[in-house]
C-alpha cells in the first residue's frame, strides 16, 4: 500500500461525498464514520429547528442520563471520592446495541433513584444529629450557667429557701430563653435586644467549640449557645421572634434541675441513635459511589459518543417514505477509500433480508463550493500549525504558512534571544517535556503548564537555536568565550596613562571574536553589526516569503496575478530595499582604513535617494548616482503598475458592467445511484457577491497603498531583532556583575556563604527574568514577525478549518 500524500505545504485535496444510508443501519454507520474520523458532515437541516429535527427524543434522553452522572460525579466529590479516568489512547469505540445504550438509561435512573434516597436521608440524619448536639450545648451551657451563679445566691437564703432555688434550677424566676444563634451574628442579636428592651434584660454567650451545620447556608460554620433572661411573657415573645428572625434556633430547657438532668440523657440516648444510622447511611453512600467510581467514566464516555451520534443523524436528512438517511460532508481525497470500505463493512455486517433495503451508496459530487483547509500534523508540526491557524486559516491549498515557520520562529527567536547558557537552560526544561511527553500527557495540566507541553517542540527549538546564535554572539551568561585563537593582539609594551589599542593579527574563526569582550567600543562595535544584520535578515525572511505568492500564483493558474501584483512588488522591492541589502554587504567587504576613506552612512545614501537623485556626497562604489536613479526610476514605475493593470484586465476581459456570478453549488454527480432520490435538492447555495470594475479597483488601491508603506515599515519592524538582542545581553551583563560577579573576589568562610547566597540569586533571577520573562517577550516580538511581516506578503488566510466528526475530538472536547 503506499504512503499517503503529505499535506503540510499546502491543504490536503478534498472530496464531498453523497451519503444515502438505510434507516436500519444508520446509526452504526454514523458510528463508524466517527471512529474513523475523516467525514466532516454538512448541515443539511440548516432550516429546521434544532426542537423539531428528527432525532432530538434520542438526545434528550442522552442529556437527562448525562444530567444523573453529573450528580453522581458531585457526589463523589464530596465524599472525596476520585473517578477512575479513561485515558484517550485506553478508549474503545465498540458499537453500542440499542438495548445496552437502553441498560444504560435504565440503570442510570435506578442508580439516581437510589443515591437520591440514601443522600435526602443521609441530609435529614444530618440535620436532626447537628440538632440534638445544638440542643445539647445549650443544656450543658446552662447547666454550667446555674451552677456558676448557684453558691452566691446560696449564700443569703434560708433552708426552705435553699430548697425552693434547688427545685426551680437555681433561679427565683424562671422567665428565660435559650438556643444557638450563628457566631457572626452575636453582637447584632445583643445590640437589637438592648436597644428593643432598653437594657431590661440579662443576655449569656458561650461559644461552641465545634463548628456546626447550617441547613441555610450548607455549611459547617461557628456558633454560639445564649441565655436570655427577661420578666413577662409579652417581652419573652418579643425576644422569641428577634431571636428567629436571626435565623437562631430556640431550644425548651426545663428550669427544674432534675427534669433538666432527665433532657440531657433522653438528647444524648437520640443523638447516639441517630448518628448510628447516620454513618450507617454514609457508609452505604460512600460504597454505592466507589463501585460507581470504576466505571462511572466508560458509562459517560458512551453515552457522549452515542449523543454525538445522534446530533451528526440530526445534520443529516431523513426521508421517512423510502426510510433512508441522506448526509453530506468533505473528505480529504486520499482518504475516501477507507471511509467507503468502512461503510461497507458496516452494510455486510448488519445486512438484513428485508427486499425493500438496500447497501450504502458513496457518491462524489463536483462542486464550486470552497472546501474546508485540511493540513496533516505530527506531534512535531501541530504545534506550529497551531500557531499560524490562531492568526487565520490558510485559504483551501494555499501555501501553508507553518512549514517554514518551524524553521524561522525559533531563529528568529534565537537572535533576539542569543546566549549559550541561557539557550541550554531553555533546551533543557522542554528535553525533559519531550523525554517524558507520554507520561506527562497523561496527567492533569492546568492551562499555562498545558501550554508549555503543547508547544515542547517549539520551546526545545527555540532553545537549540539561542545556544547557536549565543556560540555566534560568543555569550555565555554574558561572558566571553576563547573558543578559538583571536584575531586581535595587544601590544607588548606601553606606558601607563597611555591609551592601548589591539592590532589584528588574523581572523577569528567563527563568530565574534573574544577580544571585544571589554572594550571601550565594544558596544559601538556590536550595535552596528547587529543593526545591520537585523536589516539583511528582515529582507531574506520577507522575499522568501513574498515568493511563496508566485508560488500560489502558479498554483492557481493566476497569469495577471503574477503580470500585476508580484512582478511590479518583486522589483519595488528588490530596487530599494534588495539595493540596501547588498549595499551593507559590500560595505562590510570594504577595508575603509586601508584605502584611507570615512565610511559612508548607508541611511544618509537611502534618503538621498529619493530626496536629491542622481547626487552622492560619499560615495560606496563608482557609477553609485547612475545605478540609483535606474532603481528609483524602476520603482516608482512600479507603483502605477501595480495600481492599474489587474483593474485595467478586468475592465478589459468582462464588458461593463458585468458581474460575477454565483454558480450552482452541485453541478454534476458522478454516479446517480440509479436516480434514487435524485430529485430531492438537499444543497443551498454558496452566496458570491458580485465583483464590478470599482470593486476591484478600491481593491488594487488599498493593496497598492499598503505594500508600498508596508515594505518601509516591515523593513524597519526588523530593528527589533537588534534592540531586543543588545537588551537582552546589557541585562544579563548587569545582573551577572550585580549578583555573582562581585562574589568571586571575597575570601574565607564569609565569602563562601556570600558566593552562595550570590550564585543562588543570580540562578533564580536569571530563571525567572533573562529565560521565563525575556523569552516570552523575544517569542512574541518573533510570532509578530512572522504574522505582520511575513505573512501578509502571501498569506490570504480566509479558510475555514477542516473539523472531522472523530470520536477522539468528542471526547477531547468533553474532558475540558
Amino acid at each position: 500500500m503506499a504512503d499517503e500524500p503529505e499535506a503540510i505545504f499546502r491543504s490536503a485535496e478534498m472530496t464531498l461525498i453523497q451519503l444515502y444510508i438505510p434507516a436500519e443501519i444508520s446509526r452504526e454507520s454514523i458510528y463508524s464514520l466517527g471512529s474513523l474520523g475523516l467525514v466532516e458532515f454538512r448541515d443539511l437541516n440548516k432550516k429546521v429547528n434544532q426542537f423539531q429535527r428528527s432525532f432530538i427524543n434520542e438526545i434528550r434522553k442522552l442529556d437527562n442520563v448525562e444530567r444523573q452522572y453529573r450528580f453522581f460525579k458531585s457526589e463523589m466529590d464530596k465524599k472525596g471520592i476520585e473517578m477512575k479516568e479513561t485515558l484517550f489512547e485506553d478508549a474503545t469505540y465498540n458499537i453500542m446495541k440499542t438495548s445496552e445504550l437502553d441498560e444504560i438509561v435504565s440503570n442510570a435512573q435506578l442508580l439516581e433513584d437510589r443515591l437520591s434516597q440514601l443522600t435526602n436521608a443521609s441530609d435529614d440524619l444530618l440535620k436532626r444529629q447537628m440538632d440534638l448536639k445544638q440542643y445539647q450545648q445549650v443544656l450543658n451551657s446552662t447547666d454550667d450557667y446555674f451552677q456558676r451563679t448557684l453558691a452566691p445566691d446560696l449564700l443569703d437564703l434560708g433552708d426552705e429557701q435553699q430548697v425552693e432555688f434547688l427545685e426551680n434550677g437555681g433561679v427565683h424566676d424562671a422567665n428565660f430563653i435559650t438556643g444557638v444563634i450563628s457566631r457572626s451574628k452575636v453582637d447584632v442579636l445583643e445590640k437589637i435586644l438592648w436597644r428593643v428592651l432598653r437594657g431590661n434584660l440579662f443576655i449569656k454567650f458561650t461559644e461552641i467549640e465545634q463548628k456546626m451545620f447550617d441547613p441555610k447556608a450548607k455549611e459547617f460554620v461557628d456558633k454560639s449557645s445564649f441565655i436570655i433572661f427577661a420578666h413577662g411573657e409579652v417581652i419573652l415573645q418579643r425576644v422569641r421572634k428577634i431571636c428567629e428572625s436571626l435565623d437562631a434556633s430556640l431550644y425548651f430547657v426545663d428550669q427544674d434541675i432534675k427534669r433538666r438532668t432527665q433532657q440531657k440523657s433522653e438528647i444524648n440516648d437520640k443523638l447516639a441513635d441517630v448518628t448510628n444510622v447516620l454513618e450507617t447511611t454514609d457508609r452505604t453512600v460512600e460504597t454505592e459511589l466507589r463501585a460507581m467510581s470504576l466505571e462511572l467514566d466508560t458509562w459517560w464516555n458512551s453515552v457522549k459518543l452515542d449523543k454525538s451520534v445522534y446530533s451528526v443523524m440530526n445534520k443529516c436528512y431523513y426521508d421517512l417514505t423510502r426510510k433512508c438517511l441522506i448526509g453530506e460532508g468533505w473528505v480529504p481525497t486520499d482518504g475516501l477509500l477507507k471511509v467507503k470500505a468502512s461503510l461497507e463493512a458496516i452494510s455486510v455486517k448488519f445486512s438484513t433480508n428485508d427486499e425493500s433495503s438496500f447497501p450504502i451508496i458513496v457518491n462524489t459530487i463536483e462542486t464550486t463550493r470552497t472546501p474546508p483547509t485540511y493540513h496533516k500534523t505530527n506531534k512535531f508540526t501541530a504545534a506550529f500549525q497551531a500557531m499560524c491557524d490562531s492568526y487565520g486559516v490558510a485559504t483551501y491549498r494555499e501555501v501553508n504558512p507553518a512549514l517554514p515557520t518551524a524553521a524561522t520562529f525559533p531563529f528568529m527567536f534565537a537572535i533576539m534571544f542569543g546566549d549559550l547558557g541561557h539557550g541550554f537552560i531553555m533546551f533543557l526544561a522542554a528535553s525533559l517535556l519531550v523525554l517524558n511527553e507520554n507520561a506527562i500527557g497523561r496527567m492533569k495540566r492546568d492551562e499555562i503548564f498545558d501550554m508549555a507541553y503543547t508547544g515542547r517542540y517549539i520551546v526545545l527549538l527555540m532553545g537549540l537555536f539561542s545556544m547557536y546564535t549565543g556560540f555566534l554572539y560568543n555569550d555565555l551568561f554574558s561572558i566571553s568565550m576563547t573558543w578559538f585563537k583571536s584575531g586581535w593582539a595587544w601590544p607588548d609594551h606601553w606606558n601607563e596613562g597611555d591609551a592601548i589599542a589591539a592590532h589584528q593579527v588574523g581572523v577569528y574563526a567563527i563568530g565574534l571574536d573574544p577580544a571585544w569582550h571589554g572594550t571601550e567600543n565594544a558596544l559601538l562595535f556590536s550595535n552596528s553589526y547587529k543593526m545591520k544584520l537585523s536589516i539583511l535578515m528582515g529582507f531574506i525572511h520577507m522575499t522568501y516569503s513574498y515568493m511563496f505568492s508566485l508560488v500560489n500564483a502558479i498554483h492557481f493558474n493566476s497569469v495577471i496575478d503574477i503580470v500585476g501584483n508580484f512582478i511590479p512588488g518583486l522589483l519595488f522591492m528588490q530596487g530599494i530595499f534588495g539595493y540596501l541589502a547588498i549595499c551593507i554587504v559590500y560595505k562590510w567587504t570594504v577595508d575603509w582604513v586601508a584605502i584611507e576613506k570615512p565610511a559612508p552612512s548607508l541611511l544618509n545614501m537611502l534618503i538621498n535617494m529619493f530626496l536629491a537623485p542622481g547626487s552622492v556626497e560619499e560615495q560606496l562604489y563608482p557609477g553609485q548616482a547612475v545605478v540609483q536613479v535606474i532603481l528609483l526610476v524602476i520603482a516608482l514605475i512600479c507603483v502605477p503598475c501595480l495600481l492599474l493593470i489587474k483593474p485595467l484586465y478586468f475592465k478589459y476581459t468582462h464588458d461593463d458592467g458585468e458581474h460575477y456570478e454565483a454558480l450552482p453549488d452541485h453541478e454534476a454527480s458522478s454516479d446517480d445511484s440509479n436516480n434514487l432520490l435524485s430529485n430531492l435538492n438537499l444543497d443551498d447555495d454558496e452566496e458570491h457577491e458580485p465583483h464590478t470594475f470599482g470593486d476591484v479597483m478600491i481593491h488594487q488601491v488599498i493593496h497598492t497603498i499598503e505594500f508600498c508603506l508596508n515594505c518601509v515599515s516591515h523593513t524597519a519592524s526588523y530593528l527589533r531583532l537588534w534592540a531586543l538582542s543588545l537588551a537582552h545581553a546589557q541585562l544579563s551583563s548587569v545582573l551577572w556583575s550585580m549578583t555573582i560577579g562581585g562574589a568571586f573576589g571575597s575570601t574565607g568562610l564569609g565569602g563562601v556563604i556570600f558566593t552562595y547566597i550570590m550564585f543562588g540569586m543570580w540562578f533564580v533571577l536569571t530563571v525567572c527574568i533573562l529565560v521565563v520573562m525575556e523569552g516570552t517577550s523575544a517569542m512574541l516580538h518573533s510570532l509578530r514577525l512572522h504574522w505582520v511581516e511575513s505573512m501578509s506578503k502571501f498569506f490570504e488566510g480566509e479558510g475555514v478549518a477542516y473539523e472531522p466528526y472523530s470520536f477522539e475530538s468528542v471526547l477531547a472536547v468533553a474532558a475540558e
